[in-house]
């Protein structure tokens, strides 16, 4: 998780970049650094660790300059050492970034076969690389970046500073979020609002795909096809709170956008992103390798969470899993092996139910294991080990990011069982870690079909009771779907396993029924396919949730269907989580409810 910030200023920046770093600290606090531009020269000042060590640096070297850039750092791609730190620079360009470049190694390559070499660990570096040989090759700053950009994989925001060029920054955004601030005769760019608000309250934001040019006179904005549009500037109020909605109507749907860069935040810390693997945290209590099973214990959607990571564990790591819902479990009382594991998922980290959960596992002697997104939680301080999400602050309180990112954690952690039990061999372990580093950018790419999810949902808006079906990890997410229309939108919905639709349910298809089939192209479509055919002959109005290949499988004959990219089949619970979300949304925007609060809801259940 890290934070970028960036001032033209009419007065020397670098105290203000720091200040503004400091709002930003939550993302990350591994190292820190800024650049900037003095008589022309770039320069920079890095340090390993929190905030208070670069501006000890600063105090013994003070850095001048009008113009920088600056960042603070959860380390991804390479230790957490001043060496790796950003501002990674050239001579020539200077760069920060937040993301993951998922296509690093092959442009690195690309790179030393025309003399650039990186110095670095990092996937970071290569981007200032490539703006240098463009340089190089006679580019001016903006046909450097824009060469630079079209070569890119990933998820990511960055900032570019041009030795020479004291008057201009140039942004990018694909999958992490950017903030531009418009001052008196200073421009300001930020990961978020709230990172510029000592300086400004005037706010636009880059839209998805958009890069810009940053100057002292005015901001040129572009967008993914290097068009030059306008973004509106608005008044942010991030300086009275610490989170805002930014340029969207309600914190759900920024929630939901934020998706990409908080799923590479998880991966960045789960995974081995130079070796492609999984990591292992050293001090683990247990032993993938001797556990006979998993219990697993939660509430809401991280029962849901937990109930894809089952299909996950006993097919990747032959690992049998027990899921139940918290609330039934601290009753049921089981019988519990001494020494086993029992993982408990809860986003606050304060779910009465699942606690009480937790307590009686630890009564009977199992280990714990907690998967949360707020470190400092009861159940994080009662487990034994804790894996925090990274997901940051999550308003809404229909879950989304967090359900993505406890998704991303719990995959993270099969790969890394089914390496210590030997299931999985060097090959399938790095084939499993290359799907996860693709999800940012396959996260971005299923966003871009909300005005099709849209135009759907205002007819789903006018139903009165809606059925979801999927099968395998598919069935989760669609009882996922369910669960977020019925919590947002208020209609009546229920998730079915799909082999499950002629053992009851398909006497409710008729043809004011909607039908959302989740299917996209593995090894199940055919079947769950058969089954969304069963619903058309009844007059049921589907809405299918696929990929271009499982759209030419499904034939003619589906009006509404929802595009979402191709995707190994373990990662695609996660995606398909996507359409679902925004469907949910745009119902309930229609249907004109309380979106971030629902009624009847309270985003944390600290009461049984």
């Amino acid at each position: 998780m890290c934070g970028i910030v960036g001032i033209i200023g009419v007065a020397p920046v670098s105290d203000r970049l720091v200040q503004a770093l400091k709002r930003l600290e939550y993302r990350g606090y591994d190292s820190a650094g800024i650049a900037t531009i003095n008589d022309g020269q770039l320069d920079r000042r890095r340090a390993e660790g929190k905030l208070n060590n670069l501006e000890a640096r600063l105090q013994q070297s003070p850095l001048g300059g009008q113009i920088g850039i600056g960042h603070t750092r959860w380390a991804t791609h390479g230790a957490p050492t001043e060496g790796n730190a950003h501002p990674h620079a050239t001579p020539k360009v200077s760069v920060v970034h937040n993301g993951i470049i998922e296509n690093y190694r092959d442009l690195r390559a690309s790179l030393a076969k025309d003399g650039y070499t990186a110095q670095t660990e990092t996937d970071t570096e290569v981007v200032a690389l490539m703006a240098t040989r463009e340089i190089d090759r006679g580019a001016t700053p903006r046909d450097a970046v824009a060469k630079t950009l079209k070569q890119l994989k990933g998820a990511f925001g960055l900032a570019f500073l041009f030795a020479g060029h004291e008057d201009t920054i140039i942004a990018a955004r694909q999958g992490s979020p950017l903030a531009i601030g418009f001052g008196e005769d200073e421009i300001y760019l930020g990961s978020d609002a709230f990172a510029l608000a000592p300086f400004t309250n005037r706010i636009s934001y880059l839209q998805e795909g958009d890069w810009a040019i940053l100057t002292p006179e005015k901001v040129t904005f572009i967008d993914v096809n290097d068009n030059e549009v306008e973004r509106p500037i608005e008044v942010s109020a991030a300086s009275a709170a610490i989170v805002d909605k930014g340029n969207h109507r309600h914190f759900m749907a920024k929630e939901i956008y934020e998706q990409p860069e908080k799923i590479g935040h998880a991966l960045g810390h789960y995974l081995d992103l130079t070796t492609g693997t999984a990591i292992i945290p050293d001090n683990l209590p247990f032993d993938f390798a001797k556990l006979s099973r998993i219990t697993i214990a939660s509430c809401g959607g991280s029962f849901l969470a937990a109930s894809v990571a089952k299909y996950w564990f006993e097919k990747y790591a032959r690992l049998p899993v027990d899921v139940d819902i918290a609330s039934e479990f601290r009753y049921r009382e089981p019988p519990l092996e001494k020494g086993g594991l029992s993982l408990f998922i809860s986003q606050s980290g304060e779910t009465a139910d699942t606690l009480a959960a937790l307590r009686y596992s630890a009564s009977q002697g199992q280990y714990i294991a907690s998967i949360v997104n707020v470190a400092e939680s009861t159940i994080a301080r009662e487990s034994d080990v804790a894996f925090p999400i990274l997901c940051g602050p999550e308003i809404a309180v229909a879950s989304t990011k967090a359900l993505t990112a406890q998704l991303t954690v719990l995959a993270c952690l099969c790969v890394a069982a089914g390496r210590a039990r030997g299931v999985l061999g060097e090959q399938e372990e790095q084939d499993l870690v290359k799907a996860l580093l693709h999800l940012p950018s396959a996260v971005t790419e299923a966003l871009k079909s909300e005005s099709t999810i849209e135009t759907i949902a205002k007819n789903l808006s006018r139903a009165k009771d809606v059925l979801y079906l999927g099968r395998g990890p598919m069935f989760p997410i669609a009882l996922e779907g369910a669960l977020k229309l019925k919590e947002i939108s208020y209609i009546h919905a229920e998730g079915y396993a799909a082999g499950e639709l002629k053992h009851g349910p398909i006497a409710l298809v008729d043809e004011q029924m909607p039908v959302v089939v989740v299917a996209p192209s593995d090894e199940l479509i055919e079947k769950t396919l058969s089954n969304m055919q069963e619903v058309a002959a009844r007059g049921g109005k589907i809405i299918l949730i696929t990929d271009q290949k499982g759209k030419e499988i499904a034939g003619e004959g589906i009006k509404d269907i929802i595009l979402i990219p191709k995707i190994h089949s373990f990662v695609a619970p996660i995606l398909a989580t996507i359409p679902v979300q925004l469907l949910a949304y745009h119902t309930a925007v229609f249907m004109g409810t309380d979106v971030d609060q629902p009624r009847n809801l309270a985003k944390s259940v600290t009461v049984e």
